[in-house]
């Protein structure tokens, strides 16, 4: 089963020598989660668990106990993560005498230093002397438990310097194991040493014998002489002799030692300075410390040096502490200002940023260095983010860009998810243009999408650092353990709570200058008018085209995951929802609009080369324009989570829709243009195309050897598969990516495609069938033919056989360019052709008997002739011709009429095989 966490991992340990009992400040990762987390501590294989202080889970302050080891290894056990390992070690010194001169690598209890000239202690009373061996034999220790010792001498110590002293207590613990013989000799070392004492008070009293003698037989002599005398006489002059020998005395003593008295207090003294000076060296040598230690960057020991000292000397009234202590002020106000402006300074990481705030935390800074720090990196932000707008745009009007520093980001290398989610989404993204696309696009980009790429890397790269510090300063992780002691934090924590708002509103100016200065680049006229000038400034020339609209569309988009990913509060990063959403609509309707002026442009791409369908590749290549079209609009029309609709406003639908219904016009207007104007007239002013392209004079080549009564074939097939497919085809793609209103848009366009086709119709009938019916009526008259004076009929006669060849020559231009069109054709010409016919027949004010019968047999025949292609108004027409004729009488007549009709049938029959029903059939398949 796997551990929760990390087993703990000791890196540091200070200091790494020492004494028993020293106190170590113990370091490292996953040292616990708690001081109930903590249930193993051993230096050098000795269990310091009992003083052990769990600090944080980087840091456990203990004292070193006794160990048997001389160099081990620090060990930490928890309940989370087991027992652990070093990487240091701890090397275990044994207790020596030291001087006040010595060095030392642990501190030494200046209270009762060892002075080795003298063997013995100095700078206690006489009373407090401890010497090392009362006894002068070797010392045994016994394996006696202490708690054993104590039950058995309550209330008693070992300590021969205590009131409570019990020598068996001593005696148990040190010489527990000593021989009897050895004992008798400390017995005599005992007796020694009190006979130094005694002899020392008796050489003091023998060396001033004689003194004391003298004053002795001074006293006796007085004394005598007042008993004999008694007068005053003698009193005073005796008197005045024991005074001149004391003075004497006192004279002589002093000259004797004064000299040794004066070398003796100038020792003292030197002893005593000197015994200062290492005492509190440690004070006096700070200053000078704290300033090589700023200067090395030890930042960290300048300001344990500095609680050390405040701690001992923060309230001395010793004048001289106070003069050294207030230079150690100096130098520590002098570090904050120096920190302050580090922590201030732009640009800084930010692990160095809550370094320094700590720092200033521990040296109990003036304000709030936290506030300052993030107020200073949001004025930082907006200052890169104008700046790198004023560069591309110095740039965009010709100017160079001079190398700025402030936007050098690739310099400040910071690893963390959400530069990784933008590079990857930036590699993703790069497929979408070229394949294996390098830098080197961007000197093919337009300098506004160059520049969105450049301010959204910023604010990504920025932005997540400065929210970080935003989330330590509120959870209080920018304090060391000393803050959190002091209340600092807590403080701190309501200070961020006070000014949630005051970080809600430079939030909310960051993202604001962000959309405007993107709105200023693609979007000017969504501006207002004070606006333009401090985030536009861009030469539109032209306006960006559909596809760099949709790379700035997915740049923003991966923008505002990046920075979703963060956490940050939706209401704050609504308005680049907003700006996306607008540039969405921009992007469709640029798209449309450039969707248009391609359509218009294929007018020069017709080569008039006609499939066995009877079309052209004109609606392919539109279909495949307004399809290439909207699958480019693919990503910016799909909705990302958290995103609108695009059409979810009303004019977005409308506007939308207009230009789609336009762009149908566009076409069919093209095919207009293409079908009814001559070669020469055909607008090409609008079409950037090489003059130098063989493909234009390849298809100029091929349009000379068509007549206009062919392309409007052409056209009219074109125009019969758009309305059955194309169009079709289309309003499902519209459908199929969502737009709004496609009913409307197929039901304009085909109103629109209809209303063209008819007039291709009508100018092509106009085109072929005009000549035929004019040239019925001088056919029927030619050679001063008249209905009441001709012969028996003897066949159909010439004109109308002309006008049936007419026929089939417009069946054939037709049938060659699309069979579905013949049906349509052949029966509007003979529409025409029966309706011509029955006008003539009806002018004829009289017929005789054989013209009736020549008359019938022309109407008949050509009525039975085009028999497939009638039609209600056709047939209408014969009937009324025939309706104008005398009726038949007799039989012979009619005989005549069939053989005839037959005859020329017959004659006819390979001219009239298109006419046939067979052929029809074939047709309709």
């Amino acid at each position: 089963m796997s551990r929760a966490r990390q087993p703990p991992l000791v890196t540091g340990i200070s200091p790494n020598e020492g004494i028993s009992w020293t106190k170590v400040t113990i370091r490292g990762e996953n040292l616990g989660t708690g001081p109930t987390d903590l249930i193993g501590l051993t230096i050098c294989g000795h269990n310091c668990l009992l003083t052990a202080e769990w600090m944080s889970a980087s840091k456990i302050v203990c004292r070193v106990g006794q160990a048997k080891n001389d160099k081990g290894d620090i060990i930490v056990t928890t309940k989370s993560g087991g027992k652990g390992t070093s990487t240091v070690s701890f090397k275990l010194l044994k207790p020596e005498k030291i001087g006040i001169l010595d060095q030392s690598a642990v501190w030494v209890d200046e209270m009762n230093y060892y002075d080795m000239r003298t063997d013995r202690n100095k700078g206690i009373p006489p009373l407090s002397l401890r010497p090392a061996n009362p006894l002068g034999i070797e010392i045994d220790k016994g394996r006696f438990p202490q708690k054993d010792l104590e039950a058995l001498f309550p209330g008693m110590s070992a300590d021969f310097t205590s009131e409570n002293f019990s020598a068996a207590w001593y005696l148990i613990e040190n010489h527990s194991t000593t021989s009897f013989d050895q004992l008798k000799m400390a017995v005599v070392n005992l007796k020694k040493q009190a006979n130094k004492k005694n002899e020392g008070s008796l050489a003091y009293v023998k060396g001033g014998l004689s003194t004391f003698f003298e004053a002795q037989d001074a006293l006796s002599a007085i004394h005598q002489k007042l008993e004999a005398d008694g007068t005053e006489k003698v009193e005073g002059s005796m008197t005045q002799k024991l005074e001149n020998v004391l003075n004497r005395a006192s004279n002589t003593a002093d000259t004797l030692f004064q000299e040794v008295l004066g070398r003796k207090d100038k020792a003292d003294s030197t002893r005593n300075a000197l015994n200062v000076l290492q005492r509190f060296k440690f004070l006096f040598n700070l200053p000078l410390n704290i300033e090589r230690n700023i200067q090395k960057g030890d930042y960290d020991v300048v300001i344990n040096d500095y609680e050390k000292a405040k701690s001992l000397f923060g309230k001395t009234e010793v004048q001289v502490f106070k003069k050294y202590y207030a230079e150690v002020e100096t130098r520590i106000e002098a570090l904050r200002e120096l920190l302050l402006d580090k922590l201030l300074e732009t640009p800084s990481t930010l692990h160095d940023q809550k370094r320094y705030i700590r720092y200033l935390s521990d040296l109990h800074a003036p304000g709030d260095p936290a506030w300052q720090c993030i107020g200073a990196q949001h004025q930082w932000i907006l200052q890169l983010m104008h700046n790198c707008k004023e560069n591309y745009v110095k740039e965009q009007k010709g100017n160079s860009v001079l190398h700025s520093p402030m936007l050098d980001l690739d310099s400040d290398v910071r690893p963390s998810p959400i530069g990784h989610l933008s590079q990857t989404a930036s590699l993703k993204r790069g497929s979408s243009f070229q394949s294996g696309r390098d830098d080197a696009w961007r000197y093919k980009a337009p300098q506004q999408v160059v520049f969105v790429e450049k301010l959204t890397k910023l604010v990504v790269s920025q932005l997540p650092n400065f929210w970080k510090l935003w989330i330590s300063y509120v959870n209080g992780s920018l304090f060391s353990e000393t803050a959190e002691k002091s209340g600092q934090m807590e403080r701190s924590k309501k200070n961020a709570r006070q000014r949630q708002n005051d970080f809600k509103k430079m939030i909310q100016e960051v993202m604001h200058s962000l959309v405007k200065l993107i709105r200023g680049a693609l979007l000017p006229f969504s501006l207002r008018e004070g606006e333009s000038r401090q985030y536009g400034g861009w030469e539109t020339k032209s306006e960006l085209s559909g596809q760099w609209l949709t790379h700035v569309i997915q740049t923003v988009r991966l923008s505002y995951e990046s920075l979703t990913a963060l956490e940050i509060p939706n209401d704050m990063l609504q308005i680049i929802q907003d700006l996306i959403l607008d540039l969405r609509v921009r992007c469709i309707i640029v798209t449309l609009q450039h969707t248009a002026e391609d359509i218009k442009r294929l007018a020069e791409k017709e080569d008039w080369v006609v499939d066995n369908e009877g079309l052209t590749s004109l609606p392919s290549q539109f279909e495949q324009c307004i399809i290439h079209s909207l699958q480019s609009l693919k990503t910016v029309l799909d909705c990302k989570p958290g995103e609108a609709s695009v059409f979810q406003q009303q004019k977005t639908q409308e506007d939308v829709c207009q230009l789609s219904i336009g762009i149908m016009q566009v076409f069919i207007d093209c095919l207009e243009q293409l079908s009814t104007k001559p070669d020469g007239d055909i607008d090409t002013a609008h079409l950037s195309v090489d003059v130098s392209s063989p493909d234009l004079f390849g298809s100029i080549h091929e349009d000379s050897s068509l007549s206009s009564e062919q392309r409007l074939l052409i056209a009219l097939s074109n125009c019969r598969y758009l309305e059955r497919h194309t169009f079709l085809n289309i309003a499902e793609h519209f459908e199929k990516h969502g737009f709004q209103g496609v009913e409307k848009i197929t039901q304009v366009s085909m109103e629109s495609l209809k209303e063209l086709d008819q007039r291709l119709f009508e100018m092509y009938i106009e085109f072929k069938a005009d000549p035929i019916v004019g040239s019925l009526e001088p056919g029927i008259y030619a050679g001063y033919f008249d209905w009441k004076d001709c012969l028996v009929p003897a066949g159909v006669r010439n004109y109308l056989k002309e006008a049936l060849v007419n026929i089939i020559a417009v069946h054939a231009e037709v049938f060659k360019i699309s069979k579905d069109l013949v049906p349509r054709v052949m029966s509007r010409v003979v529409e025409a052709v029966s309706e011509e016919l029955s006008r003539l027949m009806q002018c004829v004010s009289s017929f005789s008997k054989n013209g009736a019968l020549q008359a019938r047999l022309e109407i008949c025949a050509l009525r039975d002739t085009v028999a497939i292609y009638l039609t209600p108004e056709s047939n209408s027409s014969f009937k009324q011709a025939l309706e104008a004729l005398p009726q038949l009488s007799s039989g012979t007549d009619k005989k005549l009429l069939e053989e005839l009709l037959n005859k020329f049938k017959s004659s006819m029959h390979l001219q009239l095989t298109c006419f046939q029903a067979t052929s029809s059939a074939m047709i309709k398949t």
